[in-house]
């Protein structure tokens, strides 16, 4: 028993981090119904910005503090990633915004592998694995035998938080209407006086700064980061917007905790053990779009005029 809980709680940790990636895949898809494949690497490159911030930008004297470092970090790997989300959505995204739905894929691929070699080439020692500070409270919490690192209590409060304000903002603010007007139909949004460009930046740039949020606290959790964090976080996130119903703020979320669930229940008690738990996430997502195509929390898609 105390083994099952305590791998209950290391999926949950592993599932706010994936939730605060899926949110960016969610909210670019109900918008611009675009599968931002590159959108791991955004999470990749926050964690970088930050480590950068750390070694060459915080004072020596400063470092250990963490309660002054690690604002610092969280900020720094937000800006890294938004700035780099901005770039490819001006650049890659933008001018295919009424081509083919296949021409925005490929693309969102080649971006993704743009980015990782970019960091592999350019960043010092990002050819092998770096260490990452933990700029946290060390140790853990303990509740009976369960141990709860503190750094992993911060992971699964920071995305259960950022979640409900994100919602929040969507479902009261002038803006967050827009996102809701732009996403439904762009055209008739346009009409109403809403500027979609404006908004499709915005949603952009609210999915990098979750994504560089979790970078952060992703690397401070495992004091380690590579430039295949990306790919490998970024498939989660994917895997957990699609099950929760891509399009779904809740639903992205929620389905982050349950691929972390099932990945670190199905790591420790199903046949195969971590060899297959890739596979057991496939199985519970297929086995949920059998009977809702649209996700556990999603809408049937509409077909524009």
């Amino acid at each position: 028993m105390t083994t099952l809980l305590q791998q209950l709680v290391y999926g949950l940790i592993l599932g706010g981090t994936v939730g605060l990636i899926a949110l960016g895949y969610t909210m670019v898809y109900g918008i611009v119904q675009l599968i931002n494949f590159a959108h791991g690497e955004i999470f990749m490159v926050g964690a970088f910005g930050a480590l950068a911030t750390f070694t060459w930008v915080i004072p020596e004297g400063v470092k250990g503090t963490w309660y002054i470092t690690l604002p610092l970090m969280v900020i720094a790997g937000a800006v890294v990633s938004m700035v780099i989300a901005l770039i490819i959505e001006r650049l890659a995204y933008k001018p295919l915004r009424n081509a083919p739905r296949l021409a925005p894929l490929i693309t969102a691929l080649g971006v993704s592998v743009a980015l990782k070699e970019a960091v592999r080439i350019w960043y010092p020692g990002a050819t092998a694995p770096l260490p990452f500070p933990k700029e946290f409270l060390t140790g853990s919490i303990e509740i009976g035998s369960i141990l709860i690192p503190k750094t992993g209590l911060l992971i699964i409060v920071v995305a259960v938080v950022l979640t409900v304000l994100l919602q929040v903002y969507i479902n009261t603010s002038r803006m967050g209407r827009a996102m809701r007007a732009t996403a439904q139909d762009p055209d008739t949004a346009r009409l109403m006086g809403i500027n979609p460009d404006r908004t499709i930046v915005l949603t952009f740039a609210i999915g990098a700064v979750l994504a560089g949020v979790a970078g952060v606290l992703y690397g401070v959790h495992i004091n380690n980061i590579s430039i295949d964090i990306g790919f490998q976080n970024g498939i989660f996130a994917f895997t957990a917007a699609v099950l929760g119903g891509i399009g779904s703020i809740r639903g992205a979320v929620i389905g982050g905790f349950v691929i972390g669930l099932v990945k670190t229940i199905a790591g420790q008690y199903f046949p195969g053990g971590t060899q297959y738990d890739y596979v057991w996430i496939f199985v519970v997502l297929i086995a949920v779009l059998v009977f809702r195509p649209q996700g556990l929390f999603g809408e049937t898609e509409r077909v524009r005029a």
